[in-house]
């Protein structure tokens, strides 16, 4: 689960029609969905006072009177952006309040990238490299606590619910430590084809699992995978000893960036299946 090829090819992603965020939404209903999906969603862009600064953010709801399980998405190197506003839309539609955060907000807005960027390119990579150091272990706590204290003063946030968390790429670590720092409320993570997950380091991603309470969903990349088979091995120790319950599952034949729209691999059937896997933990852990 290597951290240092995100997204090979990686291109801007197309803004989705709503056409084809109605078929996905009939999709995800189709293979296990709540009883939400497909459902009319309101969008907003917020802003969130951090210890930081102020974090500017992607936030989904149903519709309508109600309160729901509230969740953070974590994105990839590329952070904020059409591809992740669609999967917010399309959680949301499941029953969920959804929070989708700009990674790199202490330096620049979202959209970080202009159309057309290409992670395989040495003058794009420059380009996102120098944010992406700006992601810090304490500075993602202090993140991740503002997150869900945001979320929880949201009168569409069920907070007799626990929240569930999930990360695409360097955004798995950053899921791990939101379980770690928030034990209480966070009940479920999970984290595709994320980097970095174990690591020598005293700030690695799996020593906070002694603490955590979460059930832990770990969808890895089959290339990820053939670099370092072992990688996954460790990290089901670590999730054992830590008594968490979880599911890791190598995606044959999946490359590291299948599930996000927009990248070169992009494996639809692959997604689908991860998200379907997605809901059933959301639905069996947060009601």
């Amino acid at each position: 689960m290597c951290d240092d090829d995100i997204h090979p090819g990686l291109i801007h992603d197309p803004t989705v029609s709503r056409r084809a965020f109605g078929l996905m939404t009939v999709l995800a209903a189709g293979l296990g969905g709540a009883a939400h999906a497909g459902g009319p969603v309101v969008e907003k862009d917020v802003e969130i006072k951090t210890p930081d600064g102020l974090a500017d953010a992607a936030l989904y709801y149903p519709e309508g009177k109600g309160s729901w399980p509230a969740v953070v998405v974590w994105p990839d190197v590329v952070s904020l952006r059409p591809a992740f506003r669609e999967m917010g839309r399309r959680l949301a539609s499941s029953g969920y309040v959804v929070l989708v955060p700009n990674l790199y907000y202490r330096v620049k807005k979202a959209p970080v990238v202009e159309s057309g960027f290409n992670f395989a390119s040495p003058e794009d990579r420059a380009k996102i490299m120098p944010m992406r150091a700006t992601v810090t272990p304490e500075g993602t706590d202090r993140d991740a606590t503002a997150y869900i204290a945001f979320l929880d003063a949201l009168p569409q946030t069920n907070k007799k619910k626990k929240v569930g968390v999930q990360g695409y790429c360097m955004g798995g670590p950053l899921a791990f430590r939101t379980a770690g720092v928030s034990p209480s409320r966070v009940a479920a993570v999970a984290s595709f084809h994320g980097g970095g997950l174990v690591t020598e380091a005293p700030t690695s991603p799996h020593l906070t699992l002694p603490v955590s309470k979460a059930e832990y969903l770990i969808c890895v990349a089959d290339n990820d995978d053939k670099k370092d088979p072992a990688d996954k091995e460790k990290l089901k120790v670590a999730l054992d000893a830590a008594k968490r319950p979880n599911k890791i599952e190598v995606y044959a034949g999946a490359a590291h960036g299948w599930t996000v729209k927009g990248s070169q691999v992009y494996d639809e059937p692959a997604a689908e299946k991860a998200w379907a896997e997605l809901l059933a933990l959301y639905k069996r852990t947060l009601g």
